[in-house]
């Protein structure tokens, strides 16, 4: 497969710059036998009393920081976390920074904010030695950073104060994300309410999505692209709620992407779950054979992106290219603050 069949044109303007207020008014596209135009209000009514929705309750933290190494200006996006003070990220501009480079972030009440360029990779990757740990970097990058929004939304180096709240789900929990799990964007309190009433479960998972997954395809064929590892987790008790689901012949509904990956990165073949923590850098192509998940929902993606190649594996890439072609014609709103699809797979898979 080549990237160019996962190619399609979307006007810029379609891409959504702040979220819907109310988040349940923002549009939801049901893929099913047909295609119908509905809302987020209205997924009570298109799940199944029994379906399980699984969620992912990562947190996304200020990840995006602006630093000097001498006078010279650096932007920093944090990616991925080695353990309590240091982190992957990607730098610009990278090239002139060599390992043992400091970049020094500004100070607050705890004295100097810093960190030290201990290795460099590819396409732009560094290994950043921070000189706070745990809580206290946390600490350090809720006074220093912004959040880190993909580039397709324009913000300011100040970023826009509006996105702490905006770029968290209410699911939130567990803070290491430095990209928002986007589907679970459009929950409230109220909606959940009307989900429980309606005899809908739900459950959680965390994988802390990383700033890898806005990375473009670049490789002319798919299966050459290096796809980017995240952390996650299952616990003991969310896979026996989701084994004990399956057992009974419910639907496993997985609120985004991320929420699918993880699940099935640890299933078996015959789609049971065990307890889980470490790194996945699945990447689900068409041809896939799913074992846990039954039901997707998900926003809308860019061209040539891995998000993309995923749901046409997972709802069948004609079906998947009629629906993006009605949502442009219908003008609905893409990526991470955009509207939402329901994805239903082909009745033959």
């Amino acid at each position: 497969m080549r990237t160019d069949d996962f190619d399609f044109e979307l006007p810029r303007t379609l891409v959504a710059q702040h979220p819907v207020e109310p988040r349940e008014e923002a549009r939801l596209l049901h893929v099913a036998q047909d295609l119908t135009d509905r809302r987020i209000a209205d997924l009570p009514d298109l799940l199944r009393r029994g379906d399980l929705l699984v969620t992912n309750d990562t947190k996304v933290i200020p990840a995006r920081l602006t630093g000097k190494r001498g006078t010279a200006g650096v932007e920093v996006t944090l990616h991925q976390a080695l353990d309590g003070h240091t982190w992957k990220a990607f730098a610009r501009p990278a090239r002139k920074l060599s390992a043992g480079d400091r970049i020094d972030f500004g100070s607050d009440p705890s004295g100097d904010f810093s960190a030290e360029v201990s290795e460099k990779g590819e396409a732009g990757e560094v290994t950043l030695l921070f000189n706070r740990d745990g809580a206290d970097l946390l600490a350090a990058l809720e006074l220093h950073g912004v959040m880190p929004l993909p580039p397709y939304i324009q913000r300011d180096k100040t970023g826009d104060p509006r996105d702490r709240g905006d770029y968290q789900t209410v699911f939130a929990r567990h803070e290491g994300a430095v990209a928002a799990p986007t589907a679970g964007l459009h929950f409230t309190e109220s909606l959940l309410k009307r989900l429980d009433q309606r005899g809908i479960g739900r459950v959680n998972v965390t994988l802390h999505v990383g700033a890898g997954t806005f990375l473009p395809v670049k490789t002319e064929e798919v299966a050459a692209h290096r796809m980017h590892s995240e952390t996650g987790e299952i616990t003991a008790a969310a896979a026996a709620a989701i084994n004990q689901a399956r057992a009974d012949g419910r639907r496993i509904v997985a609120v985004g992407t991320t929420a699918l990956r993880l699940l099935e990165s640890v299933a078996e073949e015959d789609g049971k779950l065990r307890a889980f923590t470490g790194d996945t850098n699945l990447f689900i192509l068409p041809g896939y054979r799913f074992k846990a998940v039954d039901v997707l929902m998900t926003n809308f993606h860019l061209p040539r992106s891995t998000l993309f190649m995923l749901v046409c594996a997972f709802a069948g890439k004609a079906r998947m290219e009629a629906a993006y072609a009605h949502a442009i014609a219908e003008g609905y709103r893409f990526y991470s603050y955009g509207d939402a699809c329901l994805l239903e797979p082909e009745a033959s898979r």
